[in-house]
């Protein structure tokens, strides 16, 4: 199983702080965010190799970052991959850099896909056994408990098994409070999926634009995050994330 953490944006919301700084490796209670990301994945012994997908202007700076970083009891390869994008205007958005990592690392297994921004407050080591039982694409959920909130991510109706049977971005009048997150599993056999999206010319950018094409195709299930969930994408999300950790 490998690992492919998205940290190829430009967080321009978050300026001036991440002028000359990637937003995953800002301080949250005292150590970089995505720190903090990778000790709650860890826990998961199938995983064997960390892709840290970034852009041509931070690339040293995770590079730096991951010379120093403990994956703790196993040790795992951490490969930076640098998209060559330099701003806003030609990224190649977070599904054609999920293409292009599993392209350059020539990847033909299950991999888990998670946002290099995204904090959680507990070990996500139960996800991992959930993706098994499955054996089928899975979304990290949230109940963020508030339909106004819902309405700056994405809504999500399941069935009793937890699979998905519907999906939209960014709705306008969401029913559920249930939100789903960047983090992902992709079995091996749902890689020709990915790379047939992007085939076909489909929004490249948002990772749950992949979420809304792909359950209508193929099951995909969802896993409910345990504990406090944060995306961080603003300075007071920023400032409650170091408060909270």
């Amino acid at each position: 199983m490998k690992l492919i953490v998205l940290g190829a944006g430009y967080a321009t919301r978050l300026y001036p702080l991440t002028l000359n700084q990637p937003k995953p490796l800002l301080p949250v209670a005292g150590k970089p965010m995505m720190e903090h990301v990778l000790d709650n994945l860890m826990p998961i012994d199938e995983i064997d190799a960390i892709h840290i997908v970034t852009n041509a202007k931070f690339a040293d700076h995770f590079q730096r970052w991951a010379d120093t970083y403990q994956t703790g009891r196993k040790a795992r390869q951490i490969t930076i991959i640098n998209d060559r994008s330099t701003d806003d205007t030609n990224k190649l958005g977070a599904i054609g850099d999920m293409k292009l990592v599993i392209e350059h690392a020539e990847i033909d297994d299950d991999i888990v896909v998670v946002g290099g921004d995204n904090l959680f407050s507990q070990s996500l080591e139960a996800f991992a056994g959930f993706c098994r039982a499955k054996n089928a694409p899975v979304l990290g959920v949230y109940d963020v408990g508030n339909l106004e909130e819902i309405k700056k991510y994405n809504a999500i109706e399941i069935d009793e098994q937890d699979r998905i049977t519907f999906f939209e971005e960014k709705p306008a009048h969401p029913k559920s409070t249930l939100t789903g997150i960047a983090l992902y599993y992709y079995p091996r056999a749902a890689l020709a999926l990915i790379h047939q999206y992007v085939a076909e010319g489909n929004n490249s950018d948002q990772p749950g634009r992949l979420v809304q094409w792909m359950y209508q195709r193929t099951p995909f299930y969802v896993w409910r995050v345990p504990g406090i969930w944060f995306d961080v994408g603003a300075k007071e999300t920023l400032e409650e994330a170091n408060r909270i950790f």
